[in-house]
């Protein structure tokens, strides 16, 4: 860079060393002409990231300035490499016409890109930036999509592992905080591939009242998107309070362990819940779609209402099929809507959202032949947008162009001025022959002609036999001689000659003008084509409900107040569907209230882990509104999923299996109540036989008695089985076998006690080992069998009292300061003074 010793560069390279000392953390692209340019270190990394040839540029020194470059309209591929390596780009444009500029091109900074605020057109999922901030009791995150308007406000209680898995569950990409924070967050994220921005800039402020810690993450958030996106935030929405008691909690953990929105082998869509479920057919119904995934409801008023609108929409299947259909024709609403704020949007948008629109009448009076409290409440949201989409149709042409700088959008019509132009742009001709005959006309000359010569433009010849016809009065200047006549021009034919060598370049000015204004139209419906888009992402959804649940005979759960389960032929809904031609084996679920934990026993490809994932999947389909694959389903509702199946190292952060596997109980336990359900799939199997059963004896215990969870807990150590002699809460249950002559079928059917036996010799023959390895093991197993082990009967753990009872069941984060002095003053009360 440029040293105070140094010798001045280029007025161009100095325009753009004044810019870049204003973000020295971006990437600068400069505009020049058709292509961006990088300088300096920029290029060098560029280069290197980018795989683009290095090269040099003179800039008024004796050494070269390391340049690279890319073509302008191909800019956001390039981007989007170096914003998903945690770079921020800065893209600088040209300011003023270079025709009309007076010196050096003004330039500046019109966007930042950022690892949170860059999203690819082709994306319809969210992309979320999140502010952070804490009162040492909790961390408050607010988070917000640029590119669809949306934000929102939640908490995590202050530990670092509940931040995480919040953050990785909605695979945020960049963090906005304060200095203080940063220095603390930097090192944690950066190894999870998350950027973190410390932002110190004047502050945004609202008017909308909101506790402090909210305000500041929010101001910070709105404050650092402003100072990057370099426009308004108009178009953002109202901040959106989830409230932690009308949502199921799903970690990153269970979501994984689930296969909700990836399969776990090839973190592919195919073969998770979402791809099961996504018959949705617009981008807000996907985005929607995966938000009811990653929070199911807890609401069970929400629920009741969702699956009253997917039964009838599965009774009145043919105006789903035609709802679909119109769903089908809408665009992204949203991201066009912030398009146009952005200033990114063309005439194809616009038709697309003319297009969209259009179909909204239609899909009003099929909703309405849908009975049911929420079709009504959507039906009453579908806007009419007549007036726009008039407009539009009248303005916009079927198929325009990509390009608005170009012309060719608007329709003959449209507008008079713009006619004018395009007449004389495209008929040219015929203006010079309205032209010529009102000239023979007015002058009697029969043969005189309109014409155009490259030297000397466009004339009027008058042979040399006609020439005495003219008068002086007729206005004609004579512009060329010829042998046989002589050349004219008038003010009629300069003002002309002028109108045609301007039209075409007004004429595409005048459409950039009148496009825009057609945009200005289009911003002024902004909150009403957003809610209108929410309404549309809800029918969506709901719609692709009803077709799944008809497809795969799924039922109507019901729901109660008691801690109880009872499921009727339960099946793994994704499995089935995968094995197409097999029969899924189905399985009920029964668990009373007296029941905390049901301990499944059996072999190894028994089908231990599909029957608990199968449980878990119905509960969160019942709660997202879906119906659920089984016969009968009486539930209760979960506020929460916790999960530990499988397993997966983490050798970057220098975790094993066992230590993630500790990590990821210990993380379910901490947050669990009893209303949640814990699935620990083989806990204590990645340490030695006796540690592990004892730690897995002690987990069951902890929230068998103590958090009284419901829990699905599986595992090879037989002797656990005893614990249901002495723990009333615990059930044994087990896959079976058919065994015969020493051969073993799996059945896949759950039933009721304990498996005394895990048959992996079995499994190691089916695998094909060597036979003789095979009889070796079976030799050491009967050995091993004579030596008995037993497990220490259950820790007794006194009832709770009124004041335990009630401090269990406070959630402090949700209290104002009055209402903890109250609390605080009734505690107090109760254990006397």
């Amino acid at each position: 860079m440029v040293t105070k010793n140094s010798s001045p560069y280029t007025p161009m390279m100095m325009q753009y060393l004044r810019i870049k000392a204003q973000h020295p953390d971006a990437l600068i692209f400069f505009r020049l002409g058709d292509f961006y340019e990088l300088f300096f270190d920029d290029a060098k990394i560029a280069s290197k990231e980018l795989s683009l040839v290095l090269t040099g540029k003179s800039a008024g020194q004796p050494e070269r300035v390391p340049m690279c470059g890319i073509p302008h309209h191909a800019y956001k591929s390039y981007v989007k490499k170096l914003v998903q390596k945690g770079f921020k780009v800065g893209i600088v444009e040209q300011l003023e016409d270079a025709r009309l500029a007076k010196g050096i091109v003004e330039r500046d900074v019109t966007q930042i890109y950022t690892p949170g605020s860059f999203v690819d057109s082709d994306e319809t999922d969210h992309h979320f930036l999140a502010a952070i901030a804490t009162d040492q009791l909790r961390y408050l995150i607010v988070y917000g999509d640029v590119t669809t308007g949306d934000i929102y406000v939640d908490y995590v209680p202050y530990q670092w592992e509940n931040l995480f898995a919040f953050l990785k569950k909605l695979s945020v990409h960049e963090v906005v905080v304060s200095p203080e924070l940063a220095s603390q967050f930097e090192p944690l994220l950066a190894k999870e591939g998350i950027y973190v921005s410390s932002f110190i800039g004047p502050l945004i402020s609202t008017q909308e009242p909101m506790e402090p810690l909210i305000l500041d993450a929010y101001h910070r958030l709105l404050s650092y998107l402003h100072a990057t996106q370099k426009r308004p935030l108009t178009f953002f929405k109202p901040l959106v309070h989830i409230p932690n008691e009308t949502v199921m909690k799903l970690d990153a953990f269970s979501l994984a362990n689930l296969e909700i929105l990836e399969n776990v082998r090839h973190r592919d869509v195919q073969g998770s819940l979402f791809w099961l479920l996504d018959e949705t057919v617009t981008a807000m119904g996907t985005r929607l779609l995966k938000q009811w995934l990653l929070s199911p409801s807890a609401h069970e008023p929400t629920i009741r209402l969702r699956h009253d609108m997917v039964g009838a929409l599965i009774k009145n299947f043919l105006i789903l099929s035609s709802l679909q259909s119109e769903l089908d024709q809408i665009t992204d609403l949203p991201r066009l809507i912030s398009k146009c704020h952005f200033g990114q949007a063309n005439a194809r948008d616009l038709i697309a959202l003319k297009n969209g629109l259009q179909v909204i009448p239609a899909m009003q009076s099929l909703l309405a032949q849908i009975p049911g409290a929420l079709a009504q409440t959507l039906t009453r949201a579908l806007t009419d947008f007549s007036p726009l989409v008039n407009l539009l149709d009248r303005a916009l042409v079927s198929e325009p162009p990509l390009s608005i700088k170009e012309g060719g959008m608007f329709r003959l019509g449209y507008n008079a001025q713009l006619d004018h132009w395009l007449q004389l742009s495209k008929g040219g001709k015929t203006a010079l022959l309205t032209l010529e005959t009102k000239e023979r006309q007015r002058t009697g000359i029969k043969n005189l002609k309109v014409g155009y010569n490259q030297v000397f433009g466009y004339f009027i010849e008058v042979s040399n036999g006609q020439l005495s016809a003219i008068q002086p009065d007729f206005g004609y200047e004579r512009r060329q001689t010829l042998a046989n006549g002589e050349r004219f021009i008038t003010k009629e034919l300069k003002a002309l000659e002028s109108e045609l060598f301007q039209a075409e370049e007004k004429r595409c000015l005048l459409e950039e003008t009148l496009f825009h204004q057609l945009v200005d139209n289009v911003l002024a419906s902004t909150l009403p084509l957003q809610q209108v888009a929410d309404a549309i992402a809800q029918i969506d959804v709901l719609a692709a409900f009803a077709l799944v649940s008809s497809q795969y005979q799924f039922v109507a759960p019901s729901f109660h107040e008691q801690r109880r389960f009872l499921v009727e032929q339960s099946r793994h809904p994704v499995i089935e569907k995968v094995m197409k031609k097999s029969t899924f084996v189905a399985n009920d679920f029964l668990m009373d209230e007296a029941t905390n934990t049901l301990l499944i026993t059996g072999p190894n490809m028994g089908g231990k882990s599909t029957y608990m994932r199968q449980i878990a999947l119905l509960i969160i389909l019942a709660q997202i509104g879906c119906y659920v694959p089984a016969k009968r389903a009486e539930l209760m509702i979960v506020d929460a999923i916790f999960t530990r199946i499988g397993a997966s190292d983490d050798l970057v952060g220098g975790q094993s299996t066992f230590m993630m596997e500790m990590t990821q109980t210990q993380y379910a336990l901490a947050n669990a109540t009893s209303r949640s359900l814990l699935i620990f799939d083989e806990i204590g199997r990645g340490t030695a036989t006796f540690d592990g059963m004892a730690l897995a004896h002690a987990i069951m215990e902890y929230a068998t008695l103590h958090i009284q969870a419901k829990t699905l807990f599986s595992t090879h150590y037989h002797e656990l089985t005893t614990l249901a002699e002495t723990m009333t809460a615990l059930k044994n249950i087990h896959v079976a076998v058919y065994e015969q002559d020493d051969q073993v079928t799996f059945l896949y059917q759950v039933k009721p006690g304990a498996m005394s036996r895990s048959f992996g010799i079995h499994v190691a023959t089916l695998a094909a080992l060597p036979p003789t390895l095979i009889e070796r093991a079976k030799t050491m197993l009967t050995q091993l069998e004579q030596t008995p082990r037993s497990v220490a009967p259950p820790q007794a753990i006194p009832p709770l009292s009124p004041v335990e009872t009630q401090l269990r069941n406070l959630n402090p984060l949700t209290l104002s300061p009055l209402d903890a002095l109250k609390v605080l003053i009734d505690l107090k009360n109760k254990v006397g003074s």
